[in-house]
């Protein structure tokens, strides 16, 4: 028997090596390239026949542009998510960590679908890793209505097809990709060639019936996804799992969105009857202090359409050490470092000499520059053993020159603030709202050094 020839594929770009290599040859990645059997059977005929149906040459003009009819989730935080609900063709790649319940919102979601559209509105779940008795035993679990939705336990590509051909169910659940494997090809399943032809052949298949095709996706060690980056680019719709398996709350990130916003927040809170949707998330990320606390500072930060009151903590402390130490949780490490300095040029507060820890309460990642006001002002507050004022709220860009910057959405972000109970605001000069907003004092400034003088003076005697 002849032995396979083997061939090393690229985890990020697909792209393939004869020989191992440290670096990948086509996209210059270092430590991606992984060993795979080599493809020998050809492409089939009616390989891409699906998509060919539908290639004809035609004006832009001539066709019509209408909005498709989203189906609710029945979860409005997996809604939001998604952009308004699931589109009639479109594809979700949905990843996350072992345990974090990933499976749990799909069976949820499907059983509402179901029972609220009847027989007519089919949904499957396909199922590559549990048997029909463990699902059924996590729907009692859930007290989910599973009396409309269709469990498929199989993991052959080609009997997938048939049964969403002959079925035509209106949303398909793939869990999870990894477990697929197609017999056009020689490798195993989970490998980067089977996972990338079956999400293009489901892909297709979506496109041309119709079906609303939800894939599971396994995460590395990383926090990426398994298999080649092209996945991602296949599908219409990637979101992500967060969330700590030990704490209750779980958070959904879309990082891929073709028919809604890429940069929207869903929340939600794990129960022993599954995933339910929390309304107000902002009081999961703000903590009840009996009294005001030095090194604690509210930011409210925006997650697409939503504004967030997040509580952001600092604590400065000497160094014991040459190299003090610079930690963030939850906020970038390199712009902590670029803030303190900041601070000490415009400022002349030096932290040269202390170690800085910063971490956004709740477990939440905060990657947009409206935080750094706010980090600078929990910085100062440790340094100094001085508690900020408890109703105040803080958010602004700082740039390297000391300028306090203006961020987008100001006005929606000062209302939130209001409708919680916070009092007063330190914002940029920029961002001052024309109007005022009732029960909120604006505290407006240009300069990083105005921030800071104004809290040495306690911003007015609030």
């Amino acid at each position: 028997m002849a032995k396979a020839k083997t061939v090393y594929v690229c985890t990020e770009c697909g792209g393939h090596a004869s020989k191992w290599q440290g670096q990948c040859p086509q996209c210059q990645a270092w430590n991606t390239l992984v060993e795979s059997v080599a493809d020998t059977a050809a492409p089939s005929a009616n390989r891409f026949s699906l998509i060919a149906e539908t290639g004809k040459l035609q004006r832009l003009s001539e066709v019509e542009a209408r909005e498709e009819s989203r189906v609710s989730s029945g979860i409005d935080e997996f809604d939001r998510v998604l952009g308004g609900g699931l589109v009639p063709g479109a594809v979700v790649l949905i990843g996350g960590d072992p345990g974090i319940g990933k499976s749990t919102l799909l069976l949820q979601s499907l059983a509402i679908i179901g029972s609220n559209g009847g027989a007519a509105r089919k949904v499957i779940y396909v199922s590559g890793e549990e048997s029909p008795q463990q699902i059924a035993l996590r729907a009692k679990r859930l007290n989910a209505s599973a009396e409309h939705v269709h469990v498929l336990p199989e993991t052959s590509l080609g009997k997938i097809q048939a049964v969403i051909q002959n079925e035509k169910p209106e949303i398909a659940v793939i869990d999870s990709i990894q477990t697929l494997y197609s017999d056009a090809l020689t490798s195993a399943p989970g490998s980067v060639a089977q996972v990338r032809e079956c999400a293009a052949q489901l892909t297709r298949l979506a496109k041309a019936g119709g079906t609303t095709i939800i894939f599971v996706g396994h995460v590395t060690k990383e926090g990426t996804l398994a298999g080649p980056r092209v996945l991602e680019h296949m599908v219409d719709t990637v979101l992500y799992f967060e969330g700590d398996t030990h704490s209750s709350f779980r958070l959904i990130r879309a990082f891929k969105n073709r028919y809604g916003a890429v940069n929207e927040l869903g929340v939600f809170a794990m129960t022993d009857k599954g995933l339910k949707g929390v309304a107000n998330p902002s009081a999961l990320f703000l903590s009840q202090h009996d009294s005001e606390v030095a090194g604690s500072c509210v930011l409210v930060t925006q997650e697409g359409t939503r504004p967030l009151l997040v509580e952001i903590q600092a604590l400065v402390d000497e160094a014991h050490a040459p190299n003090p130490r610079r930690l963030s949780v939850g906020l970038e490490q390199n712009r902590l470092a670029l803030l303190l300095a900041v601070l000490h040029r415009h400022s002349g507060i030096a932290c040269f000499d202390q170690d800085v820890f910063v971490n956004a309460v709740g477990g939440v990642r905060i990657s947009e520059p409206a935080a750094d006001l706010a980090v600078l002002m929990a910085v100062v507050s440790s340094l100094k053993d001085k508690p900020l004022p408890k109703k105040l709220v803080v958010f602004g860009e700082v740039g390297l020159a000391g300028e306090v910057r203006p961020v987008q959405r100001g006005q929606e972000r000062l209302k939130e603030a209001a409708k919680l109970g916070f009092t007063h605001a330190l914002i940029p000069q920029a961002n001052a709202p024309r109007q005022a907003i009732a029960g909120l004092k604006i505290i407006a400034v240009r300069r990083i050094e105005d921030a800071v003088i104004g809290f040495r003076d306690g911003f007015g005697g609030i």
